[in-house]
């Protein structure tokens, strides 16, 4: 059986793709391979979804926004956009899922927690229809 891989793609690579990675890394541990990229992206890490994150015990604060490269696209088992709109690519052949989330972009880290805890719901749902076996007791 081949590892299924997730590339969580947004515009700027800077909150909910590296969000939605940091889960899939976290729940989905050696079982899936993961990417994050965006189409344009962004200097450096939302600060409030960094807080966030840090808050639940996932560290993303050495993480970087990153471009999107072809290769990551072919290699993807699942691609998920979240805002890329025409922005983002498509591969043929690729199961595509497009989450409709908030952009975290210049909200407090109160809304940012909500998205948050929708992404973390969003992977492990997606995780599980992989069949990657998530650890037990292991919650947000």
């Amino acid at each position: 059986m081949t590892t299924p891989s997730i590339l969580f793609l947004c515009v700027h690579n800077a909150g909910r793709s590296q969000m939605a990675a940091a889960f899939a890394r976290h729940f989905g541990q050696d079982q899936v391979v993961v990417y994050s990229a965006g189409s344009a992206p962004g200097e450096t890490l939302n600060p409030a979804v960094v807080a966030a994150m840090d808050e639940i015990g996932i560290s993303i604060a050495g993480e970087t926004p990153k471009k999107l490269t072809t290769q990551m696209g072919l290699d993807a088992t699942v691609i998920v956009t979240m805002g890329c709109g025409d922005a983002c690519p498509v591969y043929p052949g690729k199961r595509y899922l497009d989450w409709d989330l908030t952009d975290p972009a210049g909200k407090p880290v109160e809304v940012v927690r909500e998205i948050r805890d929708d992404i973390a719901l969003r992977v492990t749902t997606l995780l599980s229809e992989l069949g990657v076996q998530l650890p037990s007791g292991d919650a947000i």
